[in-house]
């Protein structure tokens, strides 16, 4: 029989439950064909591995409407396959000015991001908008592949940026 692979957020599954409602997690970035697709399905595959996929909705759209309608950019795809991540054919779409109440947090990949954010929801008195790179103890901007062509590196960065979230969410630290 196979060894189970440790999952290190199942042990405190039980404790979220009880103390977390859902949590909903819009990620955004300019064009929603790259970094923001991107943290979509890596978040939901961290939360998927954790268990906790009904605890959560996530999502991700764009600042612009330059991409609107496009997929997933396709080595954006690549990298994603790359490294086992389950993605779905999707439309890039732009955050409207009414979803600020509907989402728990705002998930910016860059500081031009957080301004298209705050220019399209206006304040935030809530506090949701977020720089995705403060979770990881970074303040900085997720890489751009579109611009660097470094997948792998926007990628990295994805990931250390979304554990650090979940393990914000879950109370850790």
């Amino acid at each position: 029989m196979e060894a189970q692979k440790y999952n290190k957020y199942h042990a405190i599954q039980p404790l979220f439950t009880i103390f977390v409602t859902m949590k909903k997690i819009l990620f955004v970035c300019l064009g929603n064909i790259c970094r923001s697709p991107m943290a979509e399905f890596i978040m939901k595959h961290l939360v998927k591995q954790a268990g906790l996929s009904e605890q959560f909705t996530i999502s991700s759209a764009a600042t612009t409407t330059e991409e609107l309608g496009n997929d997933i950019y396709p080595n954006a795809k690549a990298e994603l396959k790359r490294r086992g991540i389950q993605f779905e054919k999707r439309r890039a779409r732009q955050i409207r000015s009414d979803e600020y109440e509907k989402w728990d947090l705002i998930i910016a990949m860059d500081r031009e991001n957080l301004a298209g954010i705050e220019h399209i929801v206006g304040n935030d008195p809530k506090k949701k908008v977020r720089l995705l790179m403060s979770f990881a103890g970074e303040e900085k901007s997720v890489s751009d592949p579109w611009y660097t062509r470094n997948f792998a590196k926007a990628y990295d960065d994805i990931l250390r940026g979304c554990e650090g979230l979940l393990r914000s969410l879950l109370g850790e630290k």
